[in-house]
């Protein structure tokens, strides 16, 4: 190659430029584009706009989230097609870890004449190109997902029986080519699939039996082409080299769970998708569908959510723009009444309530994103769990969304999301605020419960552990039977002053009784200190001023944080996550620091509750919850 020789202006006249631009391809590059280049760099040479050898490599790191998101935009094209009966295959051959997967996508939608399949195979080529009707819009998608997974893909179609027309895209084949030009053959003709794309069809896959599966394609090759009928198309996906797993199991299990959600408006509407001939059932994460897969979960008698508010906003189509589209927005609020009180398997296995579906976007009725949104101040929160928002546009608002060309994910621009929040008087923030209250409430009426009649754990520790201190406190004397009455009418009464919320005066006197540490919640005012100690009838009893900023900043934030839910990975028998067992151990800790706090002070009064010891302690702790109250208040 002839040395480049920089502008005479140039700073960088001294330095050896030559084999700065010499190019350094890596030891996989394909040959023919390296050619392609190497004739480019001549002088006077004729660059073609796309480097087609190189260019196809590229596109097979696009960036798909997963398998699944890959093999979505098959559907999306049968859909666009008109499509009413969609199958998904992994064909796992061989033995493990030298086993090959086949990624194979049929539906029996209108197809492709000869001409329009050698469109459909070129970059860009499409008949909707940029349309904003539907859900492609480029004309990229089924070469880009195919080429993710996989070095070559082949495609079948046709538009009456027994005349397929089949093309192929083959990275490593394209990659040997030296021209300039990359020229797509025409399509091949054939009578019937190839043996090794029909036994796909016919043949149960290995990932269920056969008494599991909704029936085959078809029950033999013989009857393929008949059963195929006038039109329809097939990608074909041979020997996967990128997949988000290894196993056909996972591959199926994965797409099952995404597609039902991401598809669940066409298969309401009648559409049959399939993975591995196993029928997918709609999910909907706002639990509103009566067709969705929730409703069929046992035990259920409320099986659907509370539609909490509806509401259109008209957005610009871009933030300076007068033109604008409709977006719906709809809030849900989940069963709380009766849902919390599941078997907790049932919540996370087959209702998956905490798999953070709390915001879902739908797009020309087709999902495409789903999880928190931090933007509409919607964070991953146990409140969250139990609330849904769903938000849908049409393709219009794909820049306002901030949608790209493979619909993964969402991006909103801030005006979209400024517009949202202060519709309506912030019809939005209100909805979910009320929503939010309305759960808080549920939940603290649960929790309530549970503890009705029932010692605290911080309580019942420091119960257990009190025979072990160095010093005892003097009972309550109990030598006549004068005594014991007297005693027990005591504790009667000191049980109906503590007695919680939604705890009968039975259940209340039962747990004090057994009690030797009691905590009693309740506002005291914002002056009195933020704890007070007393020991009666032979009960400590620790009093939190709830009106104190140690409550509200520092006791509350531990107790709502000990009740997060576990993660979907936690595990089936555990309440808390990590985050709510380290909120739980947090305010445990907390608990027994005051309650060893209230037993010190009434061991070192020993019965003076007038005297000088006495208010000395008062006398700090009043100075001590000035000078907390002081330091929270920034907080």
């Amino acid at each position: 190659m002839d040395e480049i020789t920089p502008p005479e202006d140039s700073t960088f006249t001294d330095a050896p430029v030559a084999s700065d631009f010499a190019p350094q391809w890596s030891p996989d590059a394909p040959r023919g584009g390296k050619a392609v280049v190497n004739r480019a760099l001549k002088e006077g040479s004729t660059v073609p706009l796309f480097l087609g050898q190189t260019l196809i490599h590229s596109l097979r790191d696009l960036g798909y989230n997963s398998t699944t998101s890959a093999v979505c935009e098959h559907v999306d094209n049968a859909l666009e097609a008109k499509a009413t009966e969609i199958r998904v295959y992994f064909r796992q051959t061989g033995k493990q870890p030298k086993q090959k997967i086949d990624v194979l996508v049929y539906d029996n939608g209108f197809g492709m004449a000869p001409n329009m399949l050698k469109v459909a195979m070129a970059f860009g080529g499409s008949l909707r190109f940029d349309s904003r009707k539907g859900i492609g819009r480029y004309g990229m998608g089924m070469k880009a997902a195919a080429l993710n997974i996989a070095r070559s893909v082949d495609v079948y179609s046709w538009q009456e029986p027994a005349a397929i027309y089949s093309m192929t895209l083959d990275v490593d084949a394209l990659g040997k080519d030296k021209s300039n030009s990359i020229v797509l053959p025409d399509p091949q003709f054939a009578d019937a699939l190839p043996l090794e794309v029909a036994t796909v069809l016919t043949r149960p896959m290995g990932t269920a039996k056969a008494a599991d599966h909704d029936g085959l394609v078809a029950d033999d090759v013989e009857s393929l082409t008949d059963r195929l009928g006038n039109s329809g198309t097939i990608v074909y996906m041979p020997n996967c080299d990128r997949l988000s797993y290894r196993t056909d199991k996972s591959l199926v299990d994965q797409a099952i769970k995404e597609m039902g959600r991401v598809y669940r408006r066409f298969l309401d509407k009648g559409v049959r998708l399939y993975v591995n001939n196993r029928r997918v059932e709609a999910f909907d994460p706002t639990y509103w569908m009566h067709s969705a897969r929730h409703t069929r979960v046992a035990g259920l008698t409320t099986t659907q959510s509370k539609l909490f508010d509806s509401f259109e906003v008209q957005l610009p189509l871009a933030e300076e723009s007068k033109n604008t589209a409709t977006v719906r927005v709809r809030l849900f609020l989940l069963p709380i009444h009766e849902w919390p009180e599941l078997d907790r398997t049932v919540l996370k296995s087959a209702l998956h309530v905490f798999d953070g579906h709390t915001v879902s976007y739908v797009r020309n009725e087709r999902e495409v994103d789903i999880g928190t949104e931090p933007k509409l101040k919607i964070t991953s929160h146990t409140v969250n769990a139990w609330l849904r928002v769903e938000i849908a546009f049409p393709a219009e608002l794909d820049e306002a969304f901030g949608v790209a060309s493979n619909k993964q994910g969402v991006r909103l621009k801030p005006y979209v999301a400024e517009a949202i929040l202060k519709v309506g008087d912030e019809r939005f923030l209100k909805g979910v605020t009320q929503m939010r209250e309305a759960i808080l409430s549920q939940q603290s009426k649960r929790a309530a419960a549970a503890k009705a009649g029932k010692l605290s754990e911080a309580e019942r520790l420091a119960g257990d552990a009190d025979a072990l201190q160095a010093v005892a406190l003097t009972p309550p004397p109990t030598d006549t039977p004068e005594q014991v009455a007297a005693l027990e009418a005591n504790t009667r009464g000191l049980a109906t002053s503590l007695r919680l919320e939604n705890e009968s005066d039975d259940q209340a006197f039962s747990r004090v009784q057994g009690a030797k540490f009691l905590t009693d919640l309740r506002d005291r005012g914002s002056y009195a200190p933020f704890y007070d100690t007393e020991y009666r009838f032979g009960k400590l009893i620790l009093r939190v001023n709830t009106a104190h900023r140690f409550y509200q900043k520092v006791w509350q934030p531990l107790a709502e944080l000990s009740t997060v839910p576990a993660s979907a990975g936690g595990s089936d028998d555990a309440a808390p996550g990590a985050s709510g067992d380290a909120g739980r151990r947090a305010l445990l800790g907390l608990q027994l620091l005051l309650m060893s706090l209230t037993r010190a002070q009434v061991q070192m009064l020993n019965g003076d509750q007038e005297g000088e010891k006495a208010e000395l302690f008062s006398n700090l702790r009043k100075s001590w919850s000035d000078v907390l109250q002081t330091q929270l208040l920034h907080v």
